[in-house]
């Protein structure tokens, strides 16, 4: 068994990574993953970039194999994204990519709106914590009442289409 390599963040190792990530094939893939996971002793932050590149390896293989669109491949990421942390299971959510802030064209999307789907979301899910979760704080609990009642919270508003 050779030895394995003393993974720092300070190495910048995930660069590599992410890079042999996008050229992933099915045949290759379990060899890539092996390779992460086996062949570094990882700190507290590399071990997170080399679970990422596998991720982004499995990926990379799968869209390659089964011919995905870059479409398709939002919805990978947001299927990643909810499944692995749970956000916008219930009511929904939102990547803002502030790089889009250097183009005039793209004032709308730094607007405080949120769709009618959202918003029915939210309220369902008010309701739903007023109900299951009578001994939260109080102000918790007039916060819920309050969108439950129909108030968008933080000066948000109804996006028209």
């Amino acid at each position: 068994m050779r030895e394995k390599i003393k993974a720092t963040e300070e190495m910048h190792l995930e660069k590599e990574w992410f890079k042999e990530a996008s050229e992933q094939e099915v045949k290759n893939l379990n060899k890539f993953v092996e390779h992460l996971f086996r062949d570094y002793d990882h700190d507290y932050g590399t071990v997170v970039h080399a679970v990422a590149a596998a991720a982004l390896g499995a990926a990379w293989a799968g869209a390659k194999e089964l011919g995905i669109t870059g479409f398709q491949a939002s919805f990978v990421m947001w299927d990643f994204i909810q499944q692995w942390t749970h956000i916008g299971r219930e009511v929904g959510a939102r990547v803002l990519n502030f790089d889009d802030m250097l183009y005039p064209q793209y004032e709308y999307k730094y607007e405080k709106t949120i769709d009618q789907i959202t918003w029915e979301n939210l309220q369902k899910a008010a309701k739903k914590n007023l109900e299951e979760t009578p001994d939260a704080h109080p102000d918790v609990i007039k916060h819920w009442q309050s969108i439950v009642d129909g108030n968008i919270p933080f000066g948000y508003k109804i996006k028209e289409d």
